[in-house]
């Protein structure tokens, strides 16, 4: 029974990787993963406004008060809030190659041309083995179109993958107007593997301090289901690689996402439920389940339920859609 895997050009011992979480700030975290069955680490993102923060502060060895973003800037947090400062975070990297076995993902998260880019190099030279481009944004200006959102993330993609040699995926949103034609942009930007979707942490009010109020709030099963649908929508048309986050929580949750085309699964908030052991019961409830149906790899496995085989996916999930709504009865 093989459960190795293919990802951005690395061959993987299973599927499940360890997404971008607090578990890659600590070496002895990362080695119960390792041991437990991680196939592969990312770890936490290093932001954009962060190392612009740090750039400036170089530049101006104080933050000006006339500063013309003063005020939005204030909204993120204060530098010494980040967990890793930049420095830092490229010492752990080595630190996690030297005690590591399984390769090392270091996550970079903006989503506009600039120079906090040129991490991206620092990053390989500290040894890891891939990068994870997060192009995390929200657009509130109604004069911005989405084909402008859509060309800066491609510029980003563009500066980041020529700057390095090692792979660079990209993770994305799911609020694309048309993701399949984006995440072959993404390819031909020299992308080698889309990882689907981002997590919007959606904000509250609070209606006694009339305030604002953000708030974590881990994934279940449920967030798999967008996942499993554009899994399968994408596959068939990109020829790299591609990666599931969000909502992988059982056995069944890993075997649907490999079903629907992905090449591997990235697992956080089952981890922060249940620590590292659970990567364990998952590998053994896949290879059970791969034995009882009859699948001697993954490569098998993966796709086998996309919608290449649909003449018209677009008439299929529109006949689906009306179905479900047919089906309601009062």
């Amino acid at each position: 029974m093989k459960l190795t895997t293919p990802y951005l050009g690395l061959q993987l011992k299973n599927p499940l990787i360890v997404g971008a979480s607090p578990f890659s700030d600590n070496l002895r975290s990362t080695q119960q993963l390792e041991e437990a069955g991680a196939a592969a680490i990312v770890m936490r993102s290093l932001f954009e406004e962060q190392i612009d923060m740090e750039q400036r502060a170089l530049l101006h060895h104080i933050e000006s008060p006339a500063e013309s973003t003063a005020e939005a800037t204030s909204f993120f947090p204060a530098y010494e809030e980040y967990q890793l400062a930049p420095d830092q975070y490229l010492r752990q990297i080595g630190e996690l190659k030297r005690h590591l076995s399984i390769p090392v993902i270091a996550s970079l998260n903006g989503y506009r041309p600039g120079g906090w880019t040129d991490y991206a190099a620092r990053f390989e030279a500290a040894g890891a083995d891939a990068i994870e481009l997060n192009l995390y944004q929200l657009v509130t200006d109604p004069e911005i179109s989405g084909d402008e959102v859509e060309a800066d993330m491609l510029e980003t993609v563009h500066r980041v993958t020529d700057s390095v040699q090692v792979p660079v995926s990209i993770k994305i949103s799911a609020f694309h107007t048309s993701p399949t034609q984006f995440a072959k942009a993404l390819e031909n930007a020299g992308a080698a593997g889309v990882v689907v979707f981002n997590r919007f942490y959606q904000p509250d009010f609070d209606i006694e301090e009339l305030d604002v109020q953000p708030q974590l709030k881990l994934s279940d099963s449920s967030e798999l289901l967008m996942r499993l649908r554009w899994l399968a929508i994408l596959s068939p048309h990109l020829t790299r690689s591609l990666a599931a986050t969000g909502g992988v929580h059982t056995t069944g949750d890993v075997i649907k996402a490999l079903l629907a085309g992905a090449h591997a699964v990235q697992l956080v908030s089952v981890l922060l439920k249940h620590g590292p052991r659970i990567l364990t019961t998952l590998l053994t409830g896949l290879h059970d389940w791969m034995q009882e149906h009859g699948y001697e790899s993954i490569d098998e496995l993966r796709g086998a339920m996309n919608l290449q085989r649909c003449p018209d996916p677009a008439a299929f999930e529109r006949a689906n859609y009306q179905r479900i709504l047919q089906s309601w009865r009062i």
